[in-house]
Order: C-alpha cells, then structure tokens, then sequence
C-alpha cells in the first residue's frame, strides 16, 4: 500500500514546481512510510510513498517501462490478488519480468491491453500511468473502492492524489466549501455522494472508474457494474459456490512478504476469515496473531440493545482457544477515545463516524507495532444482507436511505440561512432516487428481491463507501495496509443475483453465508446474532464529548456557527434523542462528537465559506 499524487499540465513547466510536489509527497508520507519518489518531466510529475509489501527490495516507484519507443511510468496504491494470473498472460503476451512486484504487472498490463487493463485485474488499487507519446495519462480505481482517488482539474491541466491533504497542497485548490458541501456535511455526513469531494472543485474518481486526461480534456468511463442474471443454481450449488469464493478471497489475501494478522472482534466475519487465515498459517508451521479492541469499563457499563445484544468480549475468548493463535486485546479509554476524534479528523480529512473513527484509528496504531498488513470483516454485511434494515420488513420498505432517516432532525441544526438556501429533504431525496434508478433488475422477478437489489446497490455506493473511506484512512494514517476479502468483485457480483430467499436461509440475517462456512467456527460463533463494531458504552465519554461541546458554545466564536443553529446544538448538551445520526452506531454522544469534529476540520484546515 501506498500514496499517489500528481500533476498533468499543458501549460507550464512542472519541474518549476518540485518544492510544492515535495510537501506533497510529505503530506502522504504517512501512508508510504518505507520509501519514496518523484518522476518529474515538463508536462508531467507522479509522487509517490511506499509501504513495501511486495518485493521490497525491487518494487520501487514511481516506476518506468520503455516499449516500443515509449516510455510508460506508474505510481501505484493497492494490492493485486491475481497476480499470477494476469502476469501468465502477460508472458504470453511476449512480455517478461524483472521484479515479483504488482506494479509491474499492472504497468506491462496497461501498455499491452490499454484503457481495458482494468477488466484483467482483481484487487484494490488506484494508480496512474504517464504515456509518454501520447501526452496522456491515464487514472484507474478497484471495482469496489477500497482505494481512494481525488482529482481535481485547472486551466490546463488536472493535480491528483490519495487524499484530499494532497490536492490542498496545490496552491489552485484552496479548502472551501460552498452550499453543496455544507449539505454534504450536515445533510449526508459521514458518507459522500458519489465522486463529490465535499471541498469546492475537489472530486473522487467513483469505484469502477477508469479515466483519460489529455490535451482534449478529461474524458472517465465506468468499466464495471453489478447486472442482473437469472441465478440457475440450486440451494447446494449455491452454498457451495458461496464457500469457495469466500475462502478463495481469504487465502488470495494472505499473501504477503512482510507480517500479517487478522481483526478478531468475535463476530461471525471476522471469526471467519480469521479462521480460514489460521488454517493456511498452521499448514506452513506459523502462527497467526490477531487484534480485538476493548473499551476501559465495557463490561461495568455494558447494556443489550436490539443492535447489540451482547458483549464481544466472551467470542473473542471463544474464537482464541479455537485458533490457538495470538490474540492481542487493544483497551482503549475514555481520554485517548475523544482525543483521537481530531487525529481522525486529520486522517480522513473531513469529519467522520466520530469514536468509531477514533477507535480504529487507535486500533491500527497499535497493531502497526507488530505487523504491516492485516485482513478485516467489513462489508459481508452489505453483500449477504446482514444490516437489520435488510431484515425489518417496515425499514426496508422505507422510502430513502434505510441508514439515514433523520433529514428532518438533522436540518434543525443547519442555522435560519442555510435552511432557507438548501431544500434537505429535496437533496437527500434526490440522491436516493438517482442511485435507485441506476439498479439492474430482471423482467418479473418478485418485489423482495427487486427491492433487494435496490438495498444491494444503495449499501455499495453509500453507506459501504463510507465504511471503506474509514479503514483505508484510519489504517493507512499509521501505514498499516488492511485488506477486505468480503469486498472481491466475484463475491458481489454473485451475492446480487443470489436469490433473497437462499440469502435468508432458514430465516437468519446472513444464514447462506453461516451455512456455506460450517465447519470453520465454534457453533456458538457461526450462529451469533450479529453484533454492530464495538463502540464504548462508559458514560464519561459522553460527559467528556458534552464538556467540549460546552467550551465551544460559550467561546461562541466556532467557524461552525457560519452555518449551525447555535440553539439546536446547545440542546445536545441535555438532549439523550434516540434519532441516530448515522446508522445504529451514532446516537447522541456520537452526534456531540461528529460537530466536535466538524469545529476542528474548519479550523485546522482553515476552511473558507464560498
């Protein structure tokens, strides 16, 4: 894993501009820790950090190849899961190798199949490839987005990087927002639209996404998306199918020439892929260390709820005498959970999922001390149905985004003026209804799974989206590459056209994929009712995010109240709403901490108002 960055103009000479590309560089050197470089030409400059996974010793970037009379060069982000595949082909293509690295096949792929590279590859990536006759560069992300991939165009020209820290740093793009990022803020946060990078004239190059920047101008084409099929196999096929794709994305991910480890929650995700990892470590003789977050008191303060209907802790026990690997327990307390609220904040480079950001940031910090890559349970809820608004039939039913339907609640903290400016429910409708309209159904299939689909196809492009956003920046700001096998394009293409009935299986959230993977948990494991990301249930913390808030309200000079309703964020000083602001997890003490957040973002980034 890695940072990307750059410049394309046709206008001036870049190699004028090496001291910004260099506080470039410096601004993602978190994410690329182990190495360094800058290829700078007149009309071009790709940047690059590394963090060496792969062939350390060769794999150095930005990285150039001369063929027939050109020269290609590539700066890399990501993770290549069919390496040996697409480099077989390749050969046979007539081309040979000179490093075990992925950067090289994914360039030699590029110059010998074009734009049409990306249908080759199955990974996480984003990365950029300079064609130096044509004067042309050409950009990519993974069919899921796991990889991030901002840009942002000027007179001339187009500046890219991994994160939005990278494009402020060109002096074109200053941090300002305009109406539409202040709804975004505080009509869609902590997600994104689509492609929309909340400051003005900053974007995010969509999943799926390929794109050509030339003299002519910026021309992206999506190369990939979910289509509906008439799914033929019977109950067994499926389950078997369904067990094949999941181990082999697991065991694909393991490889690695640097540590590994695997995020052990206790839950059934986790559980899993942490179990078929152990397999794979026991045959060669290794053993696996996995990582569990704690919270100071949990258990003291600890209460079941419909979401959470019990603690982590005692699976966790479970899964470890089951492995009999290393299990490290990360505790986190109540001080270092609400300071790590801004270093989130910097992290992500806008405000985020508030603790839950913070505890992953916290969690990646410490397991970086002993590995370099670690695989991760996110988004098997997504693809298998898990989340309860797949599963209540009112929710699901529900007009809008089943995650976030708090419009109304949430604009009553928008001050008098950007109430009157920005219609909320009419923004957030629309964005529903143009991400519905995108969905691919078949003629006559029955009304659940038409509305599956359509939950499918709004968990991938939203509220997976902001999931993916938090792991890759929460990890990636302690250089620590997390994986997310639950996330191969395989495994979602099949998942959208297996019928809901067989999802369901015998009526429990997730029941194909706890059927498919019997025989690699504990009983008591495998049927575990789903359990939301641990959160901390100690009541200082809610004392401790109401003591902040209260400092910033009776400073009353907060760059936030340009555009917040002072009075309605005083009444989260006393308020205990049951109205989440974002999915099950953020509910009052997560609400108080995300306008923490969103204090510190406008002053650390000193945030203009267009």
């Amino acid at each position: 894993m890695c940072s990307i960055a750059g410049e394309v103009s046709y206008r001036y000479d870049l190699k004028e501009k090496i001291e910004m590309y260099q506080r470039m560089q410096q601004s993602l050197k978190h994410r690329g820790p182990d190495d360094s470089g800058i290829y700078v030409k007149h009309d071009v400059c790709l940047i690059h950090n590394r963090l060496a996974v792969i062939d350390p010793q060769k794999g150095k970037q930005p990285m150039q190849c001369f063929y027939e009379n050109n020269r290609y060069v590539i700066c890399y982000n990501g993770e290549l899961y069919n390496t040996a595949e697409v480099r077989e082909e390749l050969e046979q293509n007539g081309f040979y190798f000179t490093t075990s690295s992925d950067t090289e096949v994914i360039l030699k792929a590029y110059i010998c199949f074009g734009e049409g590279c990306v249908q080759k590859l199955n990974g996480i990536f984003a990365f950029a490839v300079w064609n130096e006759n044509k004067k042309e560069l050409f950009l990519a992300r993974d069919r899921i987005g796991v990889k991030p991939l901002f840009y942002g165009l000027t007179e001339g020209g187009i500046v890219f990087a991994s994160e939005i820290k990278g494009i402020l740093d060109h002096p074109d793009f200053p941090a300002t927002i305009g109406e539409e990022g202040i709804a975004e803020l505080m009509l869609i946060g902590p997600g994104r639209t689509p492609g929309f990078g909340v400051f003005q004239n900053i974007y995010e190059l969509p999943p799926a996404t390929c794109a050509v920047f030339n003299e002519y101008g910026f021309r992206p084409k999506k190369y990939w998306s979910l289509q509906a099929v008439e799914h033929t196999e019977s109950l067994a096929q499926t389950i078997e199918h369904t067990r094949y794709l999941v181990t082999d994305s697991i065991t694909r991910q393991l490889v690695s020439d640097v540590p590994l480890a695997t995020f052990l929650s206790g839950g059934l995700d986790s559980s899993l892929i942490s179990s078929v990892a152990n397999r794979e470590f026991r045959n060669k003789g290794e053993v696996l260390t996995t990582y569990s977050v704690d919270y100071k008191d949990n258990d003291k303060y600890f209460k079941a709820s419909k979401f959470q209907p019990n603690s982590d802790n005692a699976f966790i026990g479970i899964m470890k005498d089951y492995l009999k690997g290393d299990n490290r327990i990360i505790t986190l307390d109540t001080a270092a959970l609400t300071d790590a609220l801004f270093d989130s904040v910097r992290a992500r480079d806008l405000p985020g999922m508030a603790d839950v950001d913070a505890s992953m940031l916290l969690l990646c910090k410490a397991a970086k001390e002993h590995s370099t890559v670690v695989l991760s349970g996110e988004c098997a809820d997504e693809v298998f149905g898990g989340y309860p608004w797949y599963r209540d039939k009112t929710i699901r039913e529900r007009y809008g985004f089943p995650w976030a339907q708090s419009t109304l609640y949430r604009s009553t903290f928008l001050s008098e003026e950007y109430r009157e400016k920005i219609p909320a429910e009419d923004y957030v409708n629309s964005k529903y209804e143009s991400t519905v309209r995108t969905v691919s159904r078949l003629p006559g299939e029955n009304a659940t799974d038409a509305r599956m689909r359509e939950m499918m196809q709004l968990n991938l492009n939203w509220f997976m989206q902001t999931l993916l956003d938090r792991k890759d920046r929460m990890s990636m700001y302690s250089g620590l590459e997390v994986r997310v096998p639950f996330c191969d394009y395989r495994l979602v293409e099949y998942l959208y056209n297996v019928p809901w009935a067989m999802k369901d299986y015998e009526g429990y959230e997730k029941g194909l994929l706890r059927k498919a993977m019997e025989g690699y948990l504990p009983q008591e494991v495998l049927w575990r009712k789903k359990s939301p990301y641990p959160k901390t249930h100690n009541p200082n913390y809610l004392h401790a995010v109401r003591e902040r808030l209260k400092v910033i309200l009776e400073e009353g000079t907060s760059p936030i109240f340009a555009f917040v309703d002072k009075t309605a964020l005083n009444g989260l000083l006393t308020a205990d709403n049951p109205t989440p602001w974002y999915g099950q997890l953020m509910t009052t003490p997560q609400t108080i901490a995300y306008f923490l957040q969103l204090d510190y973002w406008m002053r650390e980034y000193k945030v203009d108002i267009n």
